[in-house]
């Protein structure tokens, strides 16, 4: 019975050695803003940071601080002219300054009829259908998505992308030109977080796109005094993750992308 607990624990220990993570060593550009952006000194290690150190990711980062999503598409240009095509994956982490800013959520689509020529068992003929087209405009929220995320998979057709999610936010008070309150206010606008955070998701699945929901999932919520602990500063930032925060988002990431083929 030893012998064989023995050879039990022998196989158990081969098969964990054996295991390689699907994005261990691979190159990973990140796009997005403070919270990704590396001069921005909420934390000295982001969480992009603790991925290289963990599974040997090799960084490329685009993030800036204060962007929001009509910057995406900027991003994108400058990784492709410095990286072309030799990148394995894109991960997009922005929406809080969008929320912040006030932008309108907006529509996805707007719609028009015309006609199509459709049938199956019948005859085909001509039809009236409802017909619906990308909004493309940097004046909503939505629009910006879906300008961004149209010319980054057009620029990356072969590439893994993933959406975050933005994270739950508290106070952030920089000076007297730049106090933002905490998320359980509505913007200028009369939206929550929560709108903006939503459409992230359902861009998901209007694109195509993994999205790994990182305000849920990471669990920080810096509402909470004894959440303050993960961020910079409990008196004026609540916004930006300390070290410990961005190591509690860099676990997340690390589980999640278990699930997710880096390369295809």
């Amino acid at each position: 019975m030893v012998v064989l607990l023995c050879a039990a624990f022998a196989i158990q220990a081969l098969s964990q050695t054996v295991f390689t993570h699907p994005w261990q060593g691979k190159r990973v550009a990140y796009f997005g803003d403070s919270i990704t952006d590396p001069r921005n000194n909420g934390s000295k290690i982001k969480y992009w940071g603790y991925l290289a150190d963990w599974l040997d990711i090799k960084p490329y980062v685009y993030g800036v601080s204060g962007r929001q999503w009509n910057d995406i598409p900027r991003q994108a240009d400058k990784c492709y002219e410095e990286h072309g095509d030799s990148i394995d994956a894109i991960m997009i982490f922005i929406g809080t300054n969008d929320y912040n800013a006030g932008v309108p959520i907006g529509e996805w689509f707007t719609q028009k009829p015309e006609k199509v020529v459709a049938g199956i068992h019948e005859q085909k003929h001509p039809v009236d259908r409802l017909h619906r087209y990308p909004v493309m405009t940097d004046s909503t929220y939505r629009g910006r998505i879906n300008i961004a995320l149209n010319k980054v998979k057009r620029m990356y057709p072969t590439k893994q992308i993933i959406l975050l999610t933005p994270i739950h936010r508290a106070g952030f008070y920089a000076n007297d030109k730049n106090w933002q309150p905490t998320e359980d206010y509505t913007n200028q606008c009369g939206e929550y977080v929560d709108a903006y955070v939503q459409s992230v998701k359902q861009a998901g699945e209007i694109w195509a796109l993994p999205v790994i929901d990182w305000g849920a999932m990471s669990g920080l919520y810096p509402l909470m005094d004894e959440h303050a602990q993960y961020f910079k500063s409990a008196e004026n930032d609540r916004l930006h993750p300390n070290d410990k925060g961005h190591e509690r988002l860099a676990r997340t990431l690390y589980y999640q992308l278990l699930t997710l083929p880096c390369t295809f």
